[in-house]
C-alpha cells in the first residue's frame, strides 16, 4: 500500500496556525456544542480561516464519529462525527486530525465546525467578555 504523498506548507500554499483570541461558542439548535476561550485560527493558502476547537471544550458526547475520513496533502487523516438527531446539515459536521502532520501539530487534540453548517458559531473579543 502507497503512503499518501505529503506536502510541506510554502508559499504558494502558506498555512499559518494563530490562537483566536475571542470567547467561540458553537451552537446546534439550543445545543451548546463547544464552548473555548482556547480556539485556534488555521488559515490555509486562499481558503477562509477555520476555527479549531480543542476537544476538552466540545461536548464530544453530543458527537458521534462516522466512517468518512479524508486526507489532506498538507494536515494528514482527518476523522468526521455527526451530531444525532439533528438532521442532514448535521452529519460529518465537525472533522478531526487527531495525527496531523509535523507541520501543523498544534492542531492534534482539536475539532473543527463547518461553519455554514452549524447553526452559530459565536465569537467575542477576549477584551469584552463579561
Amino acid at each position: 500500500m502507497t503512503q499518501p504523498l505529503q506536502k510541506l506548507p510554502n508559499k504558494d500554499h502558506p498555512i499559518t496556525i494563530e490562537p483566536k483570541r475571542a470567547r467561540v461558542v458553537v451552537r446546534a439548535g439550543s445545543l451548546v456544542i463547544a464552548d473555548t476561550i482556547r480556539a485556534l485560527s488555521l488559515k490555509e493558502a486562499a481558503y477562509p480561516a477555520v476555527l479549531y476547537v480543542p476537544r476538552a471544550d466540545v461536548d464530544i458526547t453530543l458527537l458521534e464519529r462516522t466512517e468518512l475520513t479524508t486526507h489532506c496533502p498538507y494536515k494528514g487523516d482527518a476523522s468526521y462525527f455527526s451530531i444525532p438527531g439533528a438532521g442532514d446539515r448535521a452529519v460529518n459536521i465537525a472533522w478531526s486530525y487527531e495525527a496531523p502532520y509535523e507541520a501543523v501539530a498544534q492542531i492534534a487534540g482539536y475539532v473543527a465546525f463547518y461553519p455554514d453548517r452549524i447553526v452559530s458559531i459565536e465569537e467575542w473579543e477576549l477584551g469584552n467578555v463579561q
